[in-house]
């Protein structure tokens, strides 16, 4: 199931034309890099919804893509464990496990904090322009920043600091890590915690990226620390208080078949 910002979300994934738009990483362009990065946001923008089902040529639509990149891009969302491949049965989206979440917050700490200490070690005058601008920016439109402007400008934030870090691994294996992240946030902060919710991230955001500009590694690597902790508070958060569905939609429909309550 496709939600109702799914339609909107298909009209601008992939089509803006604003500089800090995330480049890509693992290819000059080609489709199904575009793919991957359409497919991630619906994905982290909960434009798919938590467990639904859906087809490949769902994915086509929205993304305005062919049969083949989305297939191969699919493939690799697979392997991150984004998407679940059901044969003959379509496309599972991963449900939002907040016990596995947990889990990976504390692997992402340790990866961050790597990252963190090699971009600052290898960052060339180029990354630290672009570093700049970015911080610029999100100082600027900070009071009236929505949620989906602010994770083009972390995601294009994380996309320079891997490549500054020299190490192309890290795409590969930090990138789901940081998809999962990203939507949980979005649940909290949509849901949840709102508007105070979004100002705590841009402000924990903000001081690694300005300790990352200073190169100051003792201090990044508390601010990376910082945000982390942040992150297991949104969890902690649905955990409380999200109406279960929004993690998972077929506990609706299991409820609904078995006579449940919610």
């Amino acid at each position: 199931m496709i939600s109702e910002a799914g339609a909107s979300a298909a009209n601008r994934v992939g089509h803006s034309s604003n500089p800090v738009e995330p480049p890509i990483l693992s290819g000059q362009g080609d489709l199904t890099s575009v793919a991957y990065e359409r497919i991630e946001e619906l994905f982290i923008s909960l434009s798919l919804q938590p467990g639904a089902s859906l087809s490949t040529q769902d994915l086509q639509n929205l993304t305005g893509l062919g049969r083949t990149p989305v297939h191969q891009a699919l493939r690799r969302l697979a392997a991150e464990t984004l998407f679940e491949i059901q044969p003959r049965n379509g496309l599972r989206v991963t449900p939002i496990d907040l016990a596995r979440e947990k889990r990976l917050a504390i692997l992402r700490r340790d990866m961050d904090r790597f990252v963190v200490e090699a971009a600052i070690g290898s960052m060339e005058g180029n990354e630290r322009a672009r570093l700049g601008f970015i911080i610029r920016l999100t100082e600027s439109e900070r009071s009236r920043m929505s949620l989906d402007r602010f994770n083009m400008l972390d995601k294009a934030f994380d996309i320079l600091m891997i490549q500054a870090s020299r190490e192309r691994f890290l795409e590969r294996c930090l990138r789901p890590l940081k998809a999962f992240a990203r939507r949980s946030g979005y649940l909290d902060i949509d849901r949840v915690s709102k508007a105070e919710g979004l100002q705590s991230s841009i402000e924990r955001h903000l001081a690694i990226m300005q300790a990352v500009m200073e190169g100051d590694v003792a201090t990044a690597c508390a601010m990376s620390d910082r945000l982390v902790d942040l992150a297991m508070e949104m969890l902690d958060r649905l955990e409380r208080s999200v109406d279960p569905s929004l993690l998972d939609i077929n506990f609706t429909l299991h409820a609904s078949l078995t006579g449940g309550a919610h």
